[in-house]
């Protein structure tokens, strides 16, 4: 196999054997990864344990590479999924980054311990509160490490490397768009309703009318920042789920798309 190329999709590096599509993942993986928490990046082995786990069966269209600390961690340190659409392109469904040394907050499970798949299914609102007064966003169940900046650029090579010239990503919160957008991503779905719902979020608007110093979720502040905003459309303020957005990243191309300006986290 060409060190310089990779198959043009998923579902032909699933077929290859495994020490190769592990070999071909993992440069997903950033490197401070292995050098901030001390994982050997040959045999990707932390205190003895084999702490990178992939899953990528032959005849897949989708992958999943995770990378913990230590084998009795809870949570990812790193996690990718990748797949491949019905027209050959390339789709970042999640990524997560945790850092596994901060405090973690249940938003994931129900009172009962049942998943709240992302506040979709079900809520933890105790759990919740707490994230959101310790500085995180909807879905985090941990602080990030402020590394998707970084993973940028390894993304887009790995793409490069595919015989791609663009991927796209799905975003799950109103706050991962805002970010994507400054990371130079567009939209192929979704561009008018999130300039819809910054004009609905200025004083006198359809969102902004709608925060209420009542509700922990809406404060009357929450119009003026991305976190605060994306906690309030969590919360149901759009009168809807935040679904429906998909977004793309050309390979070495900034889109220049900004849906906030005067963007205040």
């Amino acid at each position: 196999m060409n060190p310089e190329k990779f198959p043009d999709s998923i579902r032909g590096i699933n077929k290859l054997p495994d020490d190769e599509k592990l070999a071909i993942y993992s440069t997903l993986i950033p490197e401070w990864v292995f050098t901030d928490f001390g994982i050997d990046p040959v045999t990707h082995i932390y205190e003895g344990h084999q702490v990178i786990h992939l899953v990528g069966h032959p005849g897949s269209r989708a992958m999943e590479l995770s990378v913990q600390r230590d084998t009795t961690d809870r949570d990812p340190l790193f996690y990718i999924n990748i797949a491949d659409t019905f027209n050959n392109q390339l789709l970042v469904l999640l990524v997560v980054v945790n850092d596994p040394n901060s405090p973690r907050f249940n938003i994931d499970v129900d009172k009962q311990g049942n998943p709240t798949n992302f506040g979709t299914t079900g809520r933890n609102i105790p759990a919740e509160r707490a994230a959101m007064n310790a500085g995180l966003a909807p879905g985090q169940v941990r602080q990030g490490l402020r590394a998707f900046k970084r993973s940028v650029p390894i993304f887009e090579d790995f793409i490069r490397r595919m015989g791609h010239d663009m991927f796209f990503i799905e975003p799950l919160a109103y706050h991962n768009a805002i970010v994507f957008e400054r990371y130079g991503f567009s939209y192929l779905r979704g561009l008018q309703e999130m300039k819809r719902i910054h004009q609905e979020f200025q004083p006198g608007g359809e969102f902004y009318q709608r925060l209420t110093p009542d509700n922990p979720f809406r404060q009357p502040d929450a119009w003026q920042t991305v976190r605060k905003r994306a906690w309030a459309i969590h919360d149901g303020i759009l009168g809807h789920p935040f679904t429906g957005f998909q977004m793309y990243k050309r390979i070495g191309i900034d889109a220049g798309v900004n849906s906030f300006p005067d963007f205040r986290w």
